[in-house]
């Protein structure tokens, strides 16, 4: 069973992979080691190693993949391989690359252009999608943190308490449905011919579409990561304002704890992290500004 990812183990989980889908791993390059590893094929494929605890992540990617191209949703596709794969102890996908080398991130009118039409899509019965569960690992990230002293932890977890207790008493403004559960520029990148498309399928769920929402807000809000004509050119094609909604500062607040939660996992992993998640968490205690918050 493996435990860690490094670029050295991930290549092997990769040949042993691509083997089994009849793939090609020779000359592949990582573009990314962190919670999941991703590699880039010398073909224009895409695979992502992810641990066995994620195959149900995994495997929803890859059904909800197959949906979206049903109805013609501009969404990654996931190639058309028997797949998740089982080797080595853990979990791979592979995916039909999204452009050429280089990421080239969605405007923020090109996010709130996918997010309606994906917000009016119902989901099929047969897709399973289960109810939205924000804070779902939240719990188990904080006690997985090595890092964290038992003060944070304590802190962290009496946070967690408080905010269930508010988003539960949280009356939604838009109708409940299909939502993308991280979406923001990050996750729509720009096609071979331009066009925006949505990554990172695995926190699709059924749920309040404000969540989609929030962190375009926050990222201009907030961290100043968008400028105010970003942000209103978001809010002018989706035509709502989450700011102006009256629980517009739970989800504030429940992203911004589940963004700290998040990173206090790679804490020890190099002096910047730790640096950064030691100030989120001080920032968390103090109601410091988060302008000074680096995106991971």
């Amino acid at each position: 069973m493996r435990t860690g990812f490094t670029i050295e183990n991930t290549a092997v989980t990769l040949r042993l992979a691509c083997d089994a889908a009849e793939l090609d791993a020779e000359n592949a390059r990582v573009m990314r080691l962190g919670s999941n590893a991703v590699y880039r094929l010398a073909a224009p494929i895409v695979a992502r190693i992810a641990p066995q605890a994620g195959v149900r992540e995994a495997r929803k990617a890859v059904a909800v993949a197959r949906w979206l191209a049903a109805v013609d949703y501009p969404a990654v596709r996931a190639l058309d391989v028997e797949q998740p794969v089982f080797v080595d102890g853990r979990v791979v996908t592979f995916w039909e690359a999204v452009s050429n080398d280089g990421d080239s991130y969605a405007s923020t009118s090109e996010v709130a252009d996918v997010l309606i039409k994906l917000h009016a899509l119902e989901a099929p019965a047969e897709l399973g999608l289960g109810p939205a569960q924000p804070f779902d690992r939240a719990d188990a990230r904080i006690e997985a943190s090595t890092w964290l002293s038992q003060d944070d932890r304590a802190f962290l977890h009496a946070m967690l308490a408080d905010l269930q207790n508010r988003y539960a008493d949280l009356s939604f403004a838009l109708p409940p449905g299909v939502i993308h559960g991280d979406a923001n520029v990050g996750n729509v990148l720009h096609d071979w011919q331009g066009k925006p498309v949505v990554i990172d399928l695995d926190s699709f769920a059924l749920g309040p579409r404000e969540w989609d929402l929030i962190q375009t807000a926050i990222f201009y809000d907030r961290f100043g990561w968008h400028t105010r004509e970003e942000y209103e050119a978001f809010v002018n094609v989706y035509g709502f304002d989450i700011m102006k909604w009256a629980g517009y500062p739970v989800l504030r607040d429940a992203r911004e704890f589940l963004m700290v939660t998040w990173l206090s996992q790679k804490a020890d992993e190099s002096e910047r992290t730790e640096a950064e998640a030691t100030k989120r968490i001080s920032a968390l205690r103090t109601g410091a500004s988060r302008r000074d918050w680096s995106p991971y």
